[in-house]
């Protein structure tokens, strides 16, 4: 949970703090115009900033959250990773929180009334996550069809595993899972762990767990392509912040950031 705002401040109107201001503001005509960048609101404090992100979008944030503070101090950017569907469930229970990223515009768009305008920031692609060494040699989508093949999937209310079964139903690919998880980084664990031994996942998942797990790539005629909006929340209380933070997203500078993580152009 994000920690609260610090309470306004009382400024005694002295005459006193009357001339010091008027002393202060030809300074101030000197300064820049736009304080958009330095991390402080209209009233010149730091700012905290919770960011509601997809669960895959965990690690390249965890980077991308301190690549932002550095470049805007007075920002405090904190990160919370869950499944889309979580996510978009705090948004309408009233979370307090600023920005939102999904993995789908589905999501996204079912939160219309609580979100400024959505910008797409990303996309990605599923592939199948096997055992390390893919010892039951899988080679593609058809071979989940294997009873003997323990196969773990994201339950359908997860933008995951709604591609994941957009994927299978186009090669008509019957697939009877060992279990359906709550997000992506679960599947990943599952196949990790050993407890499955293969299931499909984003290609920005797989590349976080090399020698734990092979990525078996899915031809591109067979995939589906993931996008990821982020948008600001009407309910925060530092929406210029928020703002500046969504458009950050775009920035070369934060596009060569998830570039580095496998992510894709918007």
């Amino acid at each position: 949970m994000p920690a609260a705002f610090p309470a306004r401040r009382t400024v005694r109107r002295t005459a006193a703090a009357a001339v010091t201001a008027a002393l202060l503001l030809p300074l101030a005509a000197c300064g820049s115009d736009d304080d958009s960048g330095s991390g402080k609101d209209g009233g010149g404090k730091d700012v905290k900033l919770t960011v509601l992100a997809a669960s895959s979008l965990t690690d390249v944030f965890a980077t991308a959250e301190k690549a932002y503070e550095k470049e805007h101090p007075g920002t405090d950017l904190t990160v919370s990773a869950a499944g889309s569907q979580e996510l978009a469930a705090q948004v309408k229970q009233g979370a307090p929180a600023d920005v939102l990223v999904t993995a789908d515009t589905k999501t996204m768009d079912g939160l219309k009334g609580e979100t400024g305008e959505p910008t797409v920031i990303a996309r990605n692609r599923l592939v199948i996550a096997t055992r390390e060494g893919n010892p039951d040699k899988v080679k593609g989508l058809k071979d989940l069809g294997d009873s003997k093949l323990k196969v773990v999937l994201a339950d359908d209310t997860v933008p995951v595993g709604r591609y994941s079964k957009q994927v299978l139903d186009k090669q008509g690919v019957d697939v009877k899972p060992v279990s359906k998880e709550p997000n992506v980084r679960s599947v990943l664990s599952k196949v990790e762990l050993g407890e499955a031994d293969a299931g499909i996942v984003y290609r920005t998942d797989a590349a976080t767990a090399p020698g734990k797990v092979d990525a078996i790539e899915i031809p591109d005629a067979q995939n589906a392509v993931a996008a990821y909006p982020a948008a600001t929340l009407k309910s925060s209380e530092n929406s210029e912040a928020a703002a500046a933070f969504v458009k950050w997203l775009s920035t070369p500078g934060a596009q060569k950031i998830l570039r580095g993580a496998g992510f894709q152009k918007p």
